[in-house]
C-alpha cells in the first residue's frame, strides 16, 4: 500500500513511517522544512512539501495515496488560545482528507487521546470529550468517524497521556523537561491519579494493523500501561536527575494543568483482542531509566 502520512517527523510519526516500510509498505511523507523533508528522505520515504493548513497539498497527497495516516498537529500549544487554534487546524486538516477519500474504500487512520471516565479505566467504547480543553479535537475525530455513513473507511487510534521511546515523550516528557527546567521533579495533585502509556514503536504497529484492518467508524486503544500513577513517574524522573521531587501546582503547566491532574486510566482489551496486537517494548516505568544515561 502506498501511504500518505503527516506528522511523519515526530516521535509517533517516525515510527509510524519505519512500521510501514519496514512491512512492505511505502510513504508519502507531508514535510513542512527542509529539514524534516531530509529526515523523511533518509528513512525511506517520498517527500510532499506543504504544511498541515495547506489543504491543497493535503489533498493532493490523499489523491496519490492507497490510504492516509494523519498525524500532525500544531506545535505552538503553550496557552489556551493556541491550543485551540491548532485543534481548528487539525479538524480543517481531516475534514479535507477525508472528503477527498470518501467513496473510494481507501483508509484513513487519524490519532486523538484516549477520554477520560470517571471512577474506571476508559475503553475503545467510550465517546471522546467533545467540550472542555481539547474538546475542539474531540470533535474533529468523532466527525471524520461519522463520515463511514457516507462510505469512507475511516478509523482513530487514541493515544494514551504519554508515548515514550528511550524515556522521551509525552506527558512524563514533559514532567521530565519540566525538572531539568526548575530543579524539582514535580507532579500536579497528590500524584495518585494515572496516566496510561506506551512505547511509540507499539503505538506505530498498531496504526498499521488499523491502517490494513480496522473496520469503518471504529476507534482503538494504543495502551500497553494502564494507569501509571504521577507520582511515581515522579519519582523515577526525581532518582535519575538527582532532584527532590515534590508536588507543584497545577498552573505550572499551563493548558495542559487541568489534564494533567485528573486519574485517566484506560484499557485497550478490545484493541489486542480484535486487532491481535501485542506490545512488547519497554513500559513508561523502565523506559524512563533512560532519562539521565
Amino acid at each position: 500500500m502506498h501511504v500518505f502520512v503527516t506528522g511523519g517527523t515526530g516521535t509517533i510519526g517516525s515510527a509510524v513511517v519505519a512500521e510501514l516500510l519496514g512491512n512492505g509498505h511505502t510513504v508519502l511523507a507531508l514535510a513542512r522544512s527542509d529539514g524534516s523533508a531530509q529526515t523523511l528522505e533518509r528513512a525511506g520515504a517520498e517527500v510532499l512539501r506543504g504544511d498541515l493548513a495547506d489543504l491543497d497539498a493535503l489533498r493532493s497527497g490523499a489523491a496519490r495515496a492507497d490510504g492516509v495516516i494523519s498525524l500532525a498537529f500544531g506545535r505552538n500549544y503553550g496557552s489556551a488560545d493556541a491550543l485551540a487554534q491548532a485543534m481548528a487546524e487539525e479538524g480543517a486538516a481531516l475534514d479535507a482528507l477525508g472528503r477527498e477519500l470518501l467513496g473510494s474504500d481507501r483508509p484513513i487512520v487519524t490519532v486523538s487521546g484516549t477520554p477520560w471516565v470517571p471512577g474506571r479505566a476508559s475503553t475503545e467504547a467510550d465517546p471522546l470529550p467533545t467540550d472542555g480543553p481539547v474538546g475542539g479535537r474531540g470533535r474533529s475525530v468523532t466527525a471524520l468517524l461519522d463520515l463511514a455513513e457516507q462510505g469512507l473507511r475511516s478509523s482513530a487510534v487514541r493515544m494514551p497521556r504519554t508515548v515514550h521511546n528511550e524515556g522521551r515523550g509525552g506527558f512524563a516528557g514533559i514532567l521530565v523537561d519540566a525538572a531539568r527546567r526548575t530543579g524539582v521533579a514535580g507532579y500536579p495533585g497528590d500524584g495518585t491519579q494515572r496516566w496510561p502509556a506506551v512505547h511509540a514503536l507499539d503505538a506505530a504497529a498498531l496504526f498499521r494493523l488499523a491502517l490494513e484492518s480496522a473496520p469503518p467508524g471504529t476507534s482503538w486503544h494504543a495502551v500497553d500501561d494502564e494507569g501509571d500513577a504521577v507520582r511515581d513517574i515522579a519519582a523515577v524522573i526525581g532518582r535519575r536527575l538527582g532532584l527532590p521531587v515534590e508536588q507543584v501546582p497545577q498552573e505550572d503547566f499551563g493548558p495542559f494543568g487541568p489534564i494533567f491532574a485528573m486519574d485517566q486510566p484506560a484499557s485497550s482489551a478490545h484493541t489486542r483482542e480484535a486487532l491481535g496486537w501485542k506490545p512488547r517494548h519497554p513500559r513508561l516505568l523502565e523506559d524512563l531509566e533512560n532519562v539521565g544515561a
